[in-house]
């Protein structure tokens, strides 16, 4: 795994960490997961996918809720992580490990706005979501 320092947050709760040249892994943050509660669903794009930075790109859901999942850059799809796809309770067990949701090759550089791993556990702890 890379360097969880490396790791980027959005304020809807999305994060990306970037993997070898030109490509990034995608998923939700441990609080997002534990506020949704037991995730039961996921819409994913397809491999092929163009994904615009904060634009939708699908959905998860939950026992709770449901909750639309949004970009924190743009690239196009590579893979999409079918274990979560058939066990979504992957995402609850380990949301920024096994539980990445999709792999995509960058367009550009990862943008600068998103938070890093310390002002995202700041937000988050006011964030009532």
């Amino acid at each position: 795994m890379s360097d969880p320092n490396l790791v980027r947050f959005t304020k809807t709760h999305e994060w990306v960490r970037p993997e070898g040249t030109g490509e990034a892994v995608i998923g939700i943050s441990d609080h997002a997961q534990a506020q949704l509660g037991d995730v039961i669903f996921l819409e994913l794009p397809a491999p092929g996918a163009h994904l615009a930075a904060g634009q939708r790109f699908g959905a998860v859901e939950s026992v709770k809720a449901a909750s639309d999942l949004y970009s924190p850059v743009s690239g196009e799809v590579l893979d999409v992580n079918q274990v979560a796809v058939t066990a979504p309770e992957i995402v609850n067990q380990d949301p920024q490990g096994e539980g990445w949701l999709l792999r995509v090759r960058l367009e550009g550089e990862i943008p600068t706005g998103l938070l890093d791993p310390l002002a995202y556990d700041a937000f988050a702890e006011g964030d009532s979501h």
